[in-house]
């Protein structure tokens, strides 16, 4: 080791962190101690012959701990639960003069010297055994293996990350009579000749990761190890099965929906006009154990810190986005997606996760449903109870002061250099189930988890976890980023005027827009369920206004006064509605003005259109109208504004969001009114049936032909472009052919048929199905208007149950085409 590297981590520590899984190198197989006869040899003793882990997917050790869905062919085990190990030796074992123990050991970067004779001997920064007498060898077994501090010239020091016992990097489990609930011991449950079988029990907080197992056996002289064997290598994992355990969930039906199930839901769109899509999660799938461990081990995330969930998901929530550590996935929201694939393309998670392990460099692109989707693919697969969660009308509060502020322009119209704070359509988040030690009881179970880069938390793009409970409770003092939670469900729009004069009026103020709906995924469906509640009470009660107090009590300081502002000084109310909004067709925006007084009132009001991006960060504006409106005492009148489709079609983003603005001011007492909303063009939608003969299944799509309708040809308004319409679902069929049974073959057929006038250039199809098929995509070069193609895999299912076919397609011109297929693939006939 060079100079500069030594003395890098020389001043502050002896040794470097440990902040690796991957790591190859071995324990020397042999140690021993003092004086060695001149005719020792250690195949006179107790030698282990083999080690069976009973790691099948159909054997107890999985079945029993929840992980025979997993593709992996090594053992995985949850903590804080017994699991199975049998050792032949080359004699039977007698207990009475025998001795030997479990090691596992998670570490990297081990070194150890050789010395004279050819005999190994551990580096004195590597673990060994301490017994100086034949009569303290029995106690030395159970002892820790303690790191001998080195005392060597500077030529023969050791220089690597070495296992500890004080660390839980090196944990050796000793034979005992009895398990102990709690810590780490082995008792022989089972002596048959030369074979023992043991029951292992893990602590419920040791370390998550990968393990490499060995068998040590004590002699006079010292300690005879097995080799490295691969195959033994055990994989710990959070157990939420286990009370003791910190992320432990005490409702099955939960466990089975946010730990075990691999297909979700995810809700996008619209308040008003709620859609989903479903997301391969596939924690299971082949490789993505491995992924996730790779992804810590990425952020240099020290071993002795992966048994917290606290500190994995916090580490989880920063490393999904690239923004500033080369993490899994990069963002990007432009709407040009030229160098990589458009969020809108991904069906899952795995095609991420492992070109991320195998690129080693972030996967273009993302956006908020795709970083939630990957994120709760590494928590569930971790072991970590997690669950997406979509916020509708979620606040962006550069400064978390609880206040958007939207700043007019003394006409009403926006001023978009001064709004700095936006209000997305949606945003979706995770939450994590675990007890927190580090908050007062009462702070434990769902915690959100954002891995979305938004903003800056201690240092790097990363938010949560934050105690649901302590954002429903205003309790924004507590760690991590509650007040930045808080304020994305909680916060006010504040309407400002900035008057030529460079000062700035308070004008309106609307306290309910934020934070309108949360919702989850229902358990054993794919429906919605509404958990606004968890984050807040409802408007006006007494514990609403609490809340607020006690946020602001905390810190989360309101910028502006705005007390006396929500009460108008009129009778005038206003409110908009936006009617016919199908994608190609003419629509109408409905103004209504009520006037509940005895005055009469003349309104000056006026309206922009937008185009703009799920963010809410405006494109373009498309439409700006202005008009006025005399109301009489105890009258109301409505205005229509109409928009024709060639106003918009040409510069609609992919998800097709419009967003209108109507701002109003009452000129005889200078009250402004303002509203805001944002709709999601509709598009035809597509009806799954299966076919009553045979297996086949097919996907009809109902297209409407006439020429205002979107879907079969091109609207009459104008071309595409550019745009791409927003959550289509795939106009065309995917059935299957064959036995849907466990390892049966079986044919699936994409098909899909352009309903535009265009030419789609570059089409990419993708089609994913956890335990049915790897992810797959097929490209097409071109498919002209009108034309049909199809697509054929070859698929052997190797999950039982309920599964899905999720397809997608994107071009040029053309993206958020989705599709999906319900199967239930039969378990395989015994013989």
């Amino acid at each position: 080791m060079s100079e500069s590297s030594e003395t890098a981590f020389g001043g502050r520590r002896a040794i470097p962190r440990n902040t690796s899984n991957a790591a190859e190198n071995d324990p020397p197989t042999v140690e021993l101690q003092g004086l060695v006869p001149r005719g020792f040899n250690p195949q006179d003793y107790l030698n282990v012959m083999n080690v069976h882990l009973f790691k099948e997917r159909w054997d107890s050790n999985k079945v029993d701990h929840h992980t025979d869905k997993y593709s992996n062919n090594q053992l995985i085990v949850r903590r804080g639960q017994s699991f199975y190990v049998q050792i032949d030796f080359n004699r039977p074992y007698d207990p009475r003069r025998d001795f030997f123990r479990v090691e596992y050991v998670i570490v990297s970067n081990l070194v150890f010297l050789k010395v004279a004779q050819g005999l190994l001997r551990p580096c004195p920064h590597a673990f060994s055994f301490h017994s100086k007498t034949v009569d303290t060898r029995l106690s030395s077994l159970s002892q820790a293996a303690v790191p001998m501090p080195p005392a060597l010239p500077h030529a023969s020091r050791c220089h690597g990350r070495y296992p500890q016992e004080n660390k839980g990097t090196y944990i050796p489990v000793p034979v005992v009579s009895e398990l102990q609930s709690g810590k780490w011991g082995a008792k022989v449950v089972m002596k048959e000749d030369r074979s023992v079988r043991l029951s292992v029990q893990s602590s419920p907080d040791c370390i998550v990761g990968k393990f490499r197992m060995y068998v040590a056996v004590w002699t006079p002289y010292g300690v005879i190890r097995t080799t490295r064997n691969p195959e033994t290598d055990t994989y710990i994992l959070f157990n939420p099965w286990c009370e003791e355990d910190a992320v432990y969930l005490d409702n099955e039906k939960e466990r089975e929906e946010y730990v075990l199930n691999d297909i979700g839901v995810i809700f996008y769109g619209d308040f008003n006009d709620i859609k989903s899509r479903s997301w391969s999660y596939g924690q299971f799938e082949e490789g993505i154990l491995d992924t996730c461990l790779y992804v810590m081990d990425r952020a240099n995330m020290d071993l002795s810190g992966r048994g917290n969930p606290i500190k994995v998901s916090r580490v989880g929530s920063a490393m999904i986005n690239a923004k500033d550590d080369e993490g899994v996935i990069a963002g990007s929201w432009d709407n040009v997606y030229a160098y990589g694939v458009p969020p809108s393309a991904w069906t899952g998670s795995v095609d991420i996760l492992l070109e991320y392990k195998s690129s080693q460099k972030p996967v273009r692109y993302g956006q908020c449903w795709v970083f939630a989707g990957v994120f709760n693919t590494f928590l569930r697969c971790l072991g970590i109870p997690a669950r997406v969660v979509t916020n509708y009308f979620s606040a962006h509060d550069n400064d978390a002061n609880l206040q958007l502020d939207i700043f007019l322009e003394e006409d009403g119209n926006v001023n978009s250099k001064l709004t700095k704070d936006s209000v997305w359509n949606y945003h979706c988040w995770n939450e994590a189930w675990m007890t927190r030690p580090d908050l007062p009881v009462g702070f434990g179970g769902w915690q959100v988890v954002d891995s979305t880069p938004q903003e800056n938390s201690d240092g790097m793009y990363r938010c949560g976890p934050a105690s649901v409970q302590a954002i429903k409770h205003g309790h924004v003092c507590f760690q991590f980023d509650a007040p930045f939670v808080f304020a994305e469900v909680n916060s006010d729009l504040v309407y400002i005027t900035a008057k030529k004069d460079g000062t700035h009026v308070v004008e309106t103020l609307d306290t309910t827009h934020i934070g309108k709906l949360i919702v989850t995924k229902e358990i054993g469906g794919d429906g919605i369920k509404d958990i606004t509640d968890t984050y807040k009470f409802q408007e006006g009660q007494e514990e609403e206004r609490l809340a607020l107090e006690t946020a602001l009590m905390y810190g989360a300081k309101k910028a502006r006064n705005t007390e006396g502002v929500l009460k108008s000084r009129s009778d005038v109310h206003m409110n908009f509605e936006v009617e016919n909004a199908v994608l190609g067709r003419d629509l109408k925006v409905i103004i209504t003005f009520r006037n509940n007084g005895s005055t009469r009132y003349t309104v000056a009001a006026y309206l922009s259109g937008n185009i703009s991006f799920y963010t809410g960060v405006s494109k373009a504006e498309f439409k700006n109208e202005t008009f006025n409106v005399t109301l009489e005492p105890l009258s109301f009148k409505r205005e229509e504004v109409l928009i024709g489709a060639g106003e918009y079609m040409g510069q609609l983003l992919e998800q097709a969001f419009l967003h209108f603005f109507v701002t109003a001011r009452v000129n005889e007492t200078r009250d402004v009114l303002a509203k805001q909303k944002s709709i999601v063009l509709t598009v035809p939608k597509v009806i799954i049936k299966r076919a009553e003969k045979g297996p086949k299944v097919h996907v009809l799509t109902q297209v409407n032909q006439s020429k205002n309708t979107f879907c079969g040809e091109a609207p009459e308004h104008g071309g595409l472009g550019g745009w791409t319409p927003g959550f289509l679902i795939l106009p065309g069929q995917l059935w299957v052919r064959g036995a849907q049974v466990v390892g049966s073959d079986m044919v699936v057929t994409v098909e899909f048929t352009n309903p535009l006038k265009e030419t789609l250039r570059n089409a990419w199809i993708r089609l994913d199905g956890p335990g049915v098929t790897k992810p797959l995509r097929r490209m097409f070069r071109e498919i002209r208007p009108n034309a049909t193609v199809q697509w054929e895999e070859l698929c052997r299912p190797w999950v039982s149950g309920p599964r899905k076919l999720i397809a997608s397609l994107t071009s040029d011109s053309l993206r958020h085409v989705y599709g999906e297929l319900n199967l239930q693939i039969q378990r395989r006939p015994s013989m």
